[in-house]
């Protein structure tokens, strides 16, 4: 197997001072950190061979041993080099921890059972809640129920019983975590009896019975803004489920859905509808009355419209989340054609059809004919 130079490693002489190896490590650990150089196996490989090289070189006992005995002489009895020991690189923690966000015992394995487990915050929730179209164009106050994990009344969220006190785990001595060392690393894994908690709970709280925490319902009272979409996404901060403490309280967030409206579609702000009128008031105008979401509008039909012609109301959309601008209202026309008509009706109709020229009797040559057989 190779012997790796540990002062080839580092790039110093052998009798190089602290100060000189201090330096060479800093650079190398620089350059090499894997979050310089994400996925490159080599560089990580340097990386943990310079931190290896720095952590004999660095103690002057180890150094010792290894000048006179090489990598041999650690391992044995009484060499003095029991495995990875990080807190030889001090302020190197600070460093380069503060800089790329890892610890040298988040790498190697070592240290990371010193370590008690972060509280954890409360989970997100999440329901919906169907409104109108004229709830979601105004706003409105609902009333929703929720079910969700609150931190236990008795306890507090301790899990123990009141008057009693958590204890430290003896599996793990509060550390959360137990350690092995295989070789070279030593290996961490969450205590078995803690659960990573770093405590253990002797006399469980009765309410709770140990879990810390209820399940609660709850009746809120939430503000819906003016002009929420179907989908859109409210925030409740705090509301959601309980964390190890009252500050870690999840969120809940309340999506909205607008239930389908038997007279306006809705398209962002803008809101479209379809009116029906007779084809002697198309033919002649006429002013209609058309529903908006703040009352009725007098919308004037000229004379001539066409079927499936639009006119906009201005204005008469629904306002933005934002609070700014409103959308309008599109109104479509239908033209209706009577399917039954009295003989004096029809006398009257072939009378107008006449005058302006139209053939009711005879075929009338189409579009297609009067532009030439489209065949040749």
């Amino acid at each position: 197997m190779e012997k790796k130079d540990y002062y080839n490693i580092l790039g110093v002489a052998r009798d190089a001072s602290a100060e000189e190896i201090k330096k060479a490590y800093r650079q190398a650990a620089l350059r090499y950190h894997p979050d310089r150089n994400p996925g490159d196996k080599q560089a990580e490989e340097r990386f943990k061979e310079a931190a290896q090289a720095y952590s004999v070189l660095a103690d002057p006992d180890k150094r010792s041993v290894y000048d006179r005995f090489g990598p041999e002489g650690l391992r044995a009895e009484g060499g003095g080099f029991q495995g990875f020991d990080s807190s030889i690189f001090g302020d190197f923690e600070d460093i380069l921890g503060n800089f790329f966000g890892f610890s040298f015992g988040d790498l190697f394995g070592a240290g990371a059972g010193r370590r008690r487990p972060a509280a954890q915050r409360g989970r997100d929730l999440a329901l919906e809640i169907a409104l109108t179209l004229e709830e979601a164009a105004h706003g409105t106050e609902k009333e929703i129920h929720v079910s969700r994990a609150e931190l236990c009344p008795a306890c507090k969220g301790t899990k123990a019983a009141p008057g009693t006190k958590t204890s430290k785990c003896p599996h793990c001595q509060g550390r959360g975590q137990v350690r092995t060392q295989q070789g070279f690393f030593v290996l961490s894994r969450t205590c078995p009896r803690c659960g990573g908690a770093g405590e253990v709970v002797a006399s469980p709280c009765p309410e709770c019975r140990g879990v810390g925490t209820r399940r609660q319902k709850r009746a809120l009272t939430i503000r819906i803004p003016a002009g929420v979409a179907d989908g859109t996404r409210l925030r409740l901060q705090g509301e959601g489920e309980a964390g190890d403490r009252e500050d870690l309280q999840g969120d809940l967030y309340v999506v909205t859905r607008i239930r389908p409206h038997h007279f306006f579609e809705r398209a962002d702000q803008n809101l479209t509808c379809r009116i029906e009128i007779a084809f002697s008031q198309a033919a002649l105008g006429i002013e209609v009355e058309i529903p908006t979401l703040e009352g009725a509008e007098v919308l004037k039909i000229p004379a001539g419209t066409q079927p499936g012609e639009v006119f906009r109301i201005k204005g008469k959309g629904l306002r933005g989340l934002d609070g700014r601008g409103k959308g309008d209202l599109f109104v479509k026309v239908d033209v209706r054609v009577p399917d039954r008509l009295s003989k004096e009706q029809k006398a009257l109709l072939r009378q107008l059809a006449e005058s302006r020229g139209e053939t009711l009797d005879d075929i009338e040559k189409g579009p297609a004919q009067k532009a030439g057989n489209v065949f040749h």
